[in-house]
């Protein structure tokens, strides 16, 4: 349709630099994606569920806001998976009075409790949110616990009626089972565990469950109410593999919806582990998605994959990277690059006191009440996606380009381009040295100037929406287009601040465009042909 060239100017605050041409090709719409609705969706581990959404007598109103404000983005609120470690220690007591009680084992985990009982008010969660859609996680893991088994069936009577038809998502039966045989959390399975053992189980969870919808939510039943998120595996290198899985006959009854797979780029306590080189690094993130990719194509299910659970670090992130303005950064382009590689929605995990959580739902000794850094790198991506159905690429970047920083992304509708987004992924940090101290970083930042050339759009221009911070060390501070959705300003509700500059423009001349991005940002150009 068209050729896209990008000229790549690298210049300093204070003086420019020679120009240098990097050569970007996209000649139409036919390699891109369209992800499915509501893209950018949230897991929330199944112990933090009460504190994210609350209850009837007293809901959580503030995540409320923050889905709300994604659903605008979205065309609809983000779709949300209770789940996690936890769903597979969670044993039902009908007598409990309140939600869930839970004890830490700090040998296990210091993050979530390892040994959780939940009453019958648990369920009330999941009436808190308007207009959201909710998969339920089943314990399968049983945490060896005998009552397993009478939990699977009462809870399953118990999240069909309070989820019900409307707010139905799918199922889910079990969290990371690949990892039953050797988690760190403690192995729930013994080491000769394989895959032809996990779908006996799953078939036979599965197929109970059913039996209970049948006697007590018989209008789930039908194709388009009854199915689940599977196998779940937290990763595709683990004890489990999902193509011997598959090949056993995980889905021989034909009631998987979305190959459900987890990704984490690496873990918090990772040798190596660093901004730049781990989250602000898209060669990292490609290599990464690209197992997942591998790992569908080899499948072939014939059903959207999707990742149900990821974030930035596993063992629920590290603080100084996963609750800074360069995870959000990485948030931007690995979802992104999921869309562009064809993964149909990814699920940002979360939990309460979470570091690399996209926000803090309740006030505790750790943690504060507040958006983090990693919501505004999920509402810039919801923005760039839209809600009219556009089809995601990326921009190969020949030249001088720098493989692992500079990243560009574009959105078509239609066929037509609609929006270009550009990631500048070099880290800046705005105190000295990146630590989060009193003192700044007495250099200035470099400014590096894109231009997109031979782009047959008929427009005069194109809307500029930087999502901005000091630095990529910033925990704070952070805007999208100038909107702040802190706690402290409205509860979550977009506050336009007059300190940071909107209502920017860059001139279409002679089918081009120009704009400039300082290390550490992201910047998205509208052209007005989309609704996004």
């Amino acid at each position: 349709m068209y050729g896209l060239m990008m000229l790549l100017a690298q210049t300093s605050l204070s003086m420019a630099k020679p120009m240098v041409r990097v050569v970007g090709s996209v000649a139409s719409s036919i390699n891109a994606n369209q992800p499915l609705d509501s893209f950018i969706s949230y897991s929330i581990e199944f112990s933090s569920f009460p504190d994210f959404a609350g209850n009837t007598s007293n809901p959580n109103d503030f995540s409320n806001t923050l889905l709300d404000n994604l659903g605008s983005l979205a065309g609809i609120k983000p779709y949300i998976r209770v789940g996690g470690n936890t769903q597979d220690y969670a044993i039902y007591n009908s007598e409990l009075t309140i939600a869930l009680n839970g004890t830490y084992n700090l040998s296990r985990s210091a993050d979530y409790p390892t040994t959780i009982e939940i009453g019958p008010s648990y369920f009330e969660s999941y009436s808190t949110w308007p207009d959201v859609k909710f998969a339920h996680g089943f314990n399968l893991g049983g945490n060896h616990d005998d009552r397993q088994w009478e939990t699977l069936l009462e809870t399953a009577a118990l999240a069909c009626k309070a989820i019900g038809k409307d707010k139905l998502y799918w199922w889910e039966y079990g969290n990371e089972p690949d990892l039953f045989a050797t988690s760190s959390q403690g192995p729930v399975r013994a080491s000769n565990y394989n895959e032809s053992d996990y779908v006996a189980e799953w078939l036979n969870g599965t197929r109970a469950i059913k039996s209970v919808l049948e006697t007590s939510c018989s209008d789930l039943l039908g194709d388009d109410t009854y199915g689940y998120l599977a196998p779940s595996f937290g990763g595709t290198g683990n004890h489990l593999k999902a193509p011997r899985t598959w090949a056993d006959g995980l889905d021989v009854d034909g009631d998987i919806k979305l190959f459900s797979s987890h990704n984490y780029i690496s873990g918090a306590e990772s040798l190596g582990v660093t901004l730049q080189g781990t989250l602000m690094n898209h060669t990292r993130t490609a290599l990464s998605v690209g197992a997942h990719t591998a790992e569908n194509a080899t499948i072939q299910p014939g059903i959207p994959y999707i990742l149900g659970e990821t974030n930035s670090l596993y063992n629920q992130g590290r603080p100084g990277l996963s609750n800074s303005f360069g995870a959000a950064l990485w948030a931007v382009d690995f979802s992104l690059y999921c869309a562009a590689v064809g993964i149909g929605r990814v699920h940002f995990h979360m939990g309460t006191d979470y570091r690399y959580a996209s926000w803090q739902p309740i006030q505790t000794d750790k943690t504060t009440v507040g958006t983090k850094p990693p919501y505004y790198g999920n509402v810039a991506a919801a923005a760039f996606v839209g809600s009219d159905g556009a089809s995601v690429a990326q921009v190969p970047l020949e030249g001088d380009a720098n493989a692992e920083t500079d990243v560009a992304y574009v959105a078509y509708v239609d066929g037509v381009l609609a929006r270009i987004l550009v990631l500048n992924l070099r880290a800046y940090n705005y105190t000295l040295n990146g630590t989060g101290g009193p003192d700044l970083n007495p250099e200035p930042r470099p400014v590096r100037t894109y231009r997109f050339s031979d782009l047959t759009l008929d427009v005069g221009s194109a809307t500029v929406r930087r999502l901005y911070a000091n630095g990529s060390d910033a925990a704070t501070g952070i805007t999208w287009d100038g909107w702040s959705y802190n706690y402290e300003l409205d509860e979550g509700r977009p506050v336009r601040l007059d300190n940071v500059t909107t209502g920017e423009t860059s001139s279409v001349v002679d089918g081009g465009v120009e704009i400039q991005v300082p290390d550490s940002q992201a910047v998205v150009l509208d052209f007005g042909t989309g609704s996004g």
